[in-house]
């Protein structure tokens, strides 16, 4: 399959045969077009080549077009590699360089390479988690969501902890990682499918995990910035689960690719008053059928039922979880998701909430066939 390239700010008719000589389609533009990829909405232009002989000095919009695109890859054409140079350029999102005397081979190769990072047009589905209240189960619910999609064994599953600092994901995962979501927020211009893995720890669950900080940041990322890790994520993911700090502006306005948004409740009056307010909000601006809301140690006996939930929140709850706090507490001590070892009404409701959110049909165990009898023997029945 031929790679799309835009070589950008070169009048090198050599170069532009070279790069067709291996296959690839071939755009041209200037500086201020290269720049406009920059803006929302522009589309991902492939692999950028760079001709950087004419000026060695890497164009201001690269590390926007780079943000705004974090998944293309680029190359520079240079006379020589100057290390300086190139810290810059590997700082702005740069993948490889290509030095002269120039070969359509080398040419060939380096955007090979830097097409096998790009990645896959089809997203992952992406379902946003976030709690009508501080204490209500949130990061459990999610947690444990996003461990029993990844033992059903149909994709690869990331959970993202948004919390830019002092988040718990990985306590309940049992992880100890080294980077950070506020690593990849800094840092969107870099990110590709290398850096990407430096980021991510694998679990004991199965799936990766890009943890909260334990930093605060210097200056809070904006939604562009979320809104282009989220793409890009799912992008390498079957299935991104998102723990979503509730009160965090950023995070909210940049849930535009979720499949779901998931609100987490329980029965206290003034939380299911919370989730209906923040249903109406979320559902004004991401569409009524996306937003959805559950409702976590629920308890049947309790005063305030379901049908006075979805009375207050105007529309009908899309699961309960049982209340077993006691097991949910001692999970997170060992750092263990309860659907893991446990087999009870708790971890049971989350598994078939995970499957029918994922969409994953049931598998159905075929019986053994059964010895005939005497009878079906002589009569030939099996």
């Amino acid at each position: 399959m031929s790679a799309n390239v835009l070589l950008v700010d070169s009048t090198d008719r050599q170069l532009e045969e070279l790069i067709r000589s291996g296959g690839a389609t071939l755009t041209r533009c200037d500086l201020t077009q290269f720049a406009a990829l920059g803006n929302p909405g522009t589309s991902n232009p492939g692999v950028i080549v760079l001709d950087g002989r004419r000026d060695p000095e890497l164009p201001p919009s690269l590390k926007a077009v780079k943000r705004q695109h974090p998944g293309i890859g680029i190359i520079v054409v240079a006379e020589s590699l100057d290390p300086t140079m190139m810290l810059e350029a590997m700082r702005a999102g740069v993948n490889e360089f290509v030095t002269e005397p120039l070969t359509a081979e080398d040419l060939r190769a380096a955007i090979a390479r830097v097409s096998a990072l790009q990645p896959s047009a089809e997203s992952g589905k992406i379902f946003a988690f976030l709690g009508a209240k501080g204490g209500v189960g949130t990061t459990t619910v999610a947690v444990n969501v996003a461990t029993a999609l990844a033992q059903s064994g149909t994709g690869r599953v990331l959970f993202v902890d948004l919390h830019p600092a002092h988040g718990d994901a990985a306590l309940f995962f049992g992880a100890e990682p080294k980077f950070s979501v506020l690593d990849a927020l800094e840092n969107t211009h870099r990110l590709d499918d290398a850096y990407l893995k430096g980021l991510v720890v694998r679990t004991k669950s199965g799936l990766d995990l890009l943890a909260s900080s334990d930093r605060s940041a210097v200056a809070a990322p904006d939604a562009q910035r979320v809104r282009a890790l989220i793409d890009f994520v799912a992008s390498y993911y079957t299935y991104v689960v998102l723990d979503v700090p509730r009160s965090d502006s950023a995070a909210l306005d940049a849930l535009d690719g979720t499949s779901n948004i998931i609100i987490v409740a329980n029965q206290e009056l003034s939380t299911v008053r919370g989730a209906a307010r923040m249903g109406a909000t979320l559902r004004q601006r991401y569409g009524k059928e996306r937003v959805q809301v559950v409702v976590s140690r629920y308890d049947a006996a309790a005063a305030f039922g379901q049908e006075d939930i979805e009375r207050v929140t105007g529309g009908a709850i899309r699961h309960v979880f049982p209340s077993n706090y006691r097991l949910a507490v001692d999970a997170l001590n060992k750092g263990c998701p309860l659907v893991v070892e446990n087999h009870n009404k708790l971890a049971g409701a989350i598994v078939g909430f995970a499957r029918g959110l994922a969409g994953i049909t049931p598998q159905v165990r075929e019986e053994p066939a059964r010895p005939a009898g005497l009878l079906g023997r002589l009569t030939g029945r099996r």
